[in-house]
C-alpha cells in the first residue's frame, strides 16, 4: 500500500465505523398546520375571533354613557384620540354574564370598513392555536342569538372553541342600530 493510500484508508475506515455506531436520525414528524385567533369567554363559553378581526385588546376604559341608546350600548370612550363605542356583548346577545370579576372584563377592539367598535367580553384568553384538522363545522351549545356569528369551531382537549365572526357582527343591522326609539 502506498503512502498516499494509507491516510485515505484510515479516513474511509473512520467513516465506516462512524456510520455503524451512529444513532439513527430522529423520526421525522409531519408538520401540523395551525389556525390562530384571540380567545375570549362570553357567558361561560369559549370563543375565538380570527386574528385579522381583532385590532387591539384593552381593559375597559373610562367611558361616557350615551342617552337614548339600547342597554347593550355601554357608552363611548376616548382611546388615543378616537371615539370608541363600547358594546356589552353579553347584553347584545341577551346571554348571562359569566361569574367572573368585572376586573377581568376586556374590550376586543374591532374595525371593519367604517365601523370601529369595542366589544366588551367576560375575559380574554390570549392567542390560541388550533390544528386545522380539528375544525368542527357545527359546534354544539351555541345560544340562538349568537349562532349567526359562529363559523364552526376548533376542538382541543375535548373542548370546542367556537369561531366568532366579529366582521359579521359589525355588518349586522341590529348591531348598527343602537338608538332606542
Amino acid at each position: 500500500m502506498s503512502a498516499q493510500a494509507a491516510p485515505f484508508a484510515v479516513l474511509t475506515d473512520i467513516a465506516r465505523r462512524s456510520r455503524a455506531m451512529a444513532a439513527g436520525l430522529p423520526e421525522q414528524q409531519e408538520a401540523v398546520e395551525l389556525w390562530n385567533g384571540i380567545g375570549f369567554v362570553l357567558a361561560g363559553e369559549r370563543y375565538v375571533a380570527p386574528m385579522g378581526e381583532v385590532t387591539e385588546i384593552l381593559h375597559v376604559p373610562r367611558y361616557t354613557h350615551i342617552p337614548g341608546v339600547h342597554q347593550f350600548m355601554m357608552g363611548a370612550a376616548n382611546v388615543r384620540g378616537r371615539l370608541l363605542p363600547l358594546v356589552d356583548l353579553a347584553g347584545f346577545f341577551e346571554v348571562p354574564r359569566s361569574s367572573r370579576s368585572p376586573r377581568e372584563r376586556r374590550v376586543l377592539v374591532v374595525e371593519h370598513g367604517d365601523v370601529f367598535s369595542g366589544l366588551v367580553v367576560d375575559s380574554v384568553s390570549g392567542m390560541q392555536y388550533f390544528a386545522v384538522d380539528s375544525f368542527v363545522a357545527s359546534p354544539q351549545d351555541v345560544p340562538a342569538s349568537v349562532q349567526p356569528f359562529v363559523n364552526g369551531g376548533y376542538e382541543r382537549n375535548e373542548e370546542v372553541w367556537k369561531v366568532f365572526s366579529a366582521a359579521g357582527l359589525l355588518g349586522d343591522e341590529r348591531f348598527l342600530d343602537v338608538a332606542q326609539w
